[in-house]
């Protein structure tokens, strides 16, 4: 049992949860939901919890509203965030709901790890749980070489709503953490627990968002609905698509969302995806012609082929409450995953699907999965899938040095803070810091040797003058595979007063300089002749220059 803020944890709740009864359709299932129990939210275990919020949770938001987590700052290195169609390691999956939703989990991590050339990243409860999904992904075929799994406990399958987004700083992956647009205290907490197991910084977005909300190119342009508005009602448009640029360096153009009758969750991932550069496929709607989300599909396919993109479109059919989404596909390096149903208002479009997504993605590989018991619960494939990138240095781990990265000056003596982050397919080792005295040719003096990689490192700055410094961080895997990033400015230890250029080195020119300054003739920005700042310009100033640049500084 696990005792949070907002989520109690009872195997009481299994058997007393209330439902929320899906549309009429078939191979519709009996929704679960959170009950309230003296304030607090308790969740089922095993349960189905759908993609909306339900209304216990609704009534318990009404007193309790949720609050966008406080941010420490966006990332300060050179930032891309990859789109779902660039090089994957692995696909994250929650082991979480009702048998039906567990047994499309084995069918995606089947193809994931057959064909998709990708590892299945599993979160499960406990060992428990773990030993049940071996059981039942081994008896799917599943590889299970290429399956992780992860124990933390959760409250819903919807994992692109509460997973981490991953960006590259530098050539290393990390992760930007939202706050979950709903009340589910376990799903909201798996990015910044995840983060430190996999060795990924972590960076807090200020903005309360649902992830399937999102949608991305490599190029920097990224799309959602105006439901972002909404949920952020502190926050003009503009201050929304401001810090998406800050943490995902990427320029936002908001659509509007779909009516909350034809679609609970408003997430543009349920029309629209995006599946190359400039490329997309957009829902459009054959038996609802003109209808309001026919309109705004139609609006938005214009608006990305003003943009330049090609645009793909592929059906879509509301029936029985339930939005049948041909875009909620999961792309995985040369894999496609696309739902088909079984419902009659949305069968006879299986094959229409098919057929667009194998014009629009010619050589890849095309599966379709059964999600009719997962799509009344407003989500299917891509909702319950989250991306994460292949490592940009291979086998290699990579490093990004945060520390001095534009010109400054250290205290002689000082203790000064080192910064860095690092990448590896398998996990940094070790690492080693480096400091360079001729602006980068070499690094001949050892900062730290085999340290842990903690990204941080007290460094006690040597008491001497030294004009052109740069320092490396050097970090090694478990297999002895090496990296290394060097900070991007040189920098100084000390001020040499006699370095009258501030060149980083003391020569005739230095010489030539003081004594026009000296003379009236003109001084470099910021210097003056009283080298010994009695107020006066004098011969002591001149025999104190010259005293310095014969020592050296």
């Amino acid at each position: 049992m696990s005792m949070v803020p907002i989520a109690v944890w009872t195997a009481a709740a299994v058997c007393g949860a209330a439902g929320v009864q899906p549309g009429a359709v078939p191979g519709a299932e009996r929704l679960d939901e959170p009950r309230l129990v003296d304030g607090m939210l308790v969740f089922p275990q095993d349960a189905a919890i759908p993609r909306f919020m339900t209304e216990a949770e609704r009534r318990f938001v009404a007193q309790n509203p949720i609050v966008a987590a406080r941010s420490g700052g966006a990332p300060t290195g050179p930032v891309q965030c990859p789109g779902e169609y660039e090089p994957m390691q692995a696909i994250l999956l929650s082991w979480n709901g009702q048998a039906s939703w567990l047994t499309i989990v084995t069918q995606m991590a089947n193809r994931i790890t057959r064909f998709g050339d990708a590892e299945a990243w599993i979160v499960v409860r406990d060992q428990a749980t773990e030993n049940s999904a071996r059981t039942q992904l081994t008896n799917g075929n599943v590889d299970m070489t290429k399956v992780r799994f992860f124990q933390r406990r959760l409250d819903s399958i919807w994992i692109r709503d509460y997973g981490p987004r991953y960006i590259f700083e530098g050539d290393c992956r990390a992760i930007v953490d939202h706050t979950y647009n709903r009340p589910r205290p376990n799903d909201n907490a798996l990015p910044a627990w995840l983060g430190p197991r996999v060795g990924h910084a972590v960076y807090t977005l200020p903005l309360i968002h649902g992830g399937g909300n999102f949608h991305l190119s490599s190029l920097g342009q990224g799309y959602a609905t105006r439901l972002i508005n909404n949920e952020n009602p502190g926050k003009t448009e503009g201050e929304i698509i401001d810090l998406w640029h800050a943490f995902q360096n990427l320029d936002t153009r908001l659509f509007e969302p779909f009516p909350t009758t034809v679609d609970l969750t408003q997430h543009i991932d349920m029309w629209v995806q995006v599946f190359g550069d400039r490329r997309v496929m957009v829902s459009d709607w054959p038996l609802s012609p003109g209808s309001t989300q026919d309109l705004i599909c139609d609006a938005a396919a214009e608006a990305f082929a003003g943009e330049g993109y090609t645009v793909h479109r592929v059906p879509a059919v509301t029936s029985g409450g339930t939005h049948y989404t041909y875009t909620n596909v999961v792309l995985c390096n040369d894999l496609v995953l696309i739902p088909s149903y079984t419902a009659g208002a949305a069968s006879p479009y299986n094959a229409q699907a098919l057929s667009a997504w194998s014009a629009a993605l010619p050589g890849k590989t095309i599966f379709q999965v059964n999600c009719q018991a997962l799509v009344t619960a407003a989500g299917v494939m891509h909702c319950i899938a989250m991306h994460v990138p292949a490592p940009r240095g291979g086998a290699n781990p990579t490093a990004y040095v945060q520390s001095l990265n534009e010109p400054a000056v250290l205290e002689r003596g000082s203790v000064f803070g080192l910064r860095w982050i690092t990448d590896d397919d398998l996990g940094v080792g070790e690492v080693d810091l480096l400091l360079s005295t001729d602006g980068g040719a070499t690094y001949p003096r050892v900062i730290a040797s085999g340290i842990p990689d903690s990204g941080a490192f007290d460094w006690a700055v040597p008491d001497e003058y030294l004009p052109r410094c740069r320092v490396k961080v050097v970090v090694r895997d478990a297999d002895g595979n090496a990296g290394h990033d060097a900070n991007d400015a040189d920098f100084s230890v000390g001020v040499c007063a006699a370095d009258f250029d501030r060149d980083g080195f003391l020569d005739l020119f230095d010489v030539d300089l003081f004594f026009g300054c000296f003379e009236g003739l003109g001084c470099p920005e910021g210097a003056d002749a009283d080298f010994n700042g009695d107020g006066f310009v004098d011969f002591f100033d001149a025999d104190a220059f010259l005293d310095a640049f014969d020592r050296g500084c």
